[in-house]
């Protein structure tokens, strides 16, 4: 079945509930180019009034993160652990917090993300500092991880693509 923005962005607009196809097929068309940038504005405008639930925002979370490749982070011991931010003038949790966190044998493996508004993002603030290098390779990321215990890149075309879209 074709993706069918205008009506999704409407039902949502509406008070409707999405299901886990339609916003995985929402955000696949985003991330292909079906789905234009408008069309995607207007969906975050009706999800922004309206809201997502609790299976709208786990099905919208998984299809993000599924699309593109999954890193499997197996082979690097022990549980690992995120420590996720939506930006801001203060944004300098992540780099104490990571370092910190791996030196007490709990891996941080994370890709962050671009500017977010006035603020920039967290990958723009450490680009200023010279010789700081987000575009590793995924060879390189992994090999960090699992040395080092933690390691900070940002999204790439494989990498959380439709993060790096929206």
């Amino acid at each position: 079945m074709a993706i069918r923005p205008y009506e999704l962005i409407k039902s949502k607009r509406d008070g409707g509930t999405l299901d886990g196809a339609d916003i995985r097929a929402f955000l696949d068309g985003y991330t292909r180019g079906s789905v234009t940038d408008y069309q995607m504005s207007a969906m975050c405008m009706a999800i922004f009034f309206r809201g997502l639930n609790a299976v709208e925002l786990g099905a919208w979370t998984r299809a993000m993160l599924e699309s593109g490749e999954v890193l499997d982070l197996s082979d690097t011991p022990g549980i690992k652990v995120d420590k996720h931010s939506t930006g801001g003038v203060g944004d300098k949790v992540s780099l104490s917090l990571a370092p910190l966190a791996a030196a007490c044998g709990v891996p941080v493996p994370m890709i962050s993300g671009r500017g977010l508004g006035h603020t920039g993002g967290t990958l723009d603030k450490l680009e200023a500092i010279p010789g700081f290098r987000v575009d590793l390779s995924v060879a390189d990321y992994r090999r960090l991880v699992k040395t080092v215990g933690t390691c900070l890149i940002g999204q790439t075309a494989t990498l959380a693509p439709a993060d790096k879209k929206l």
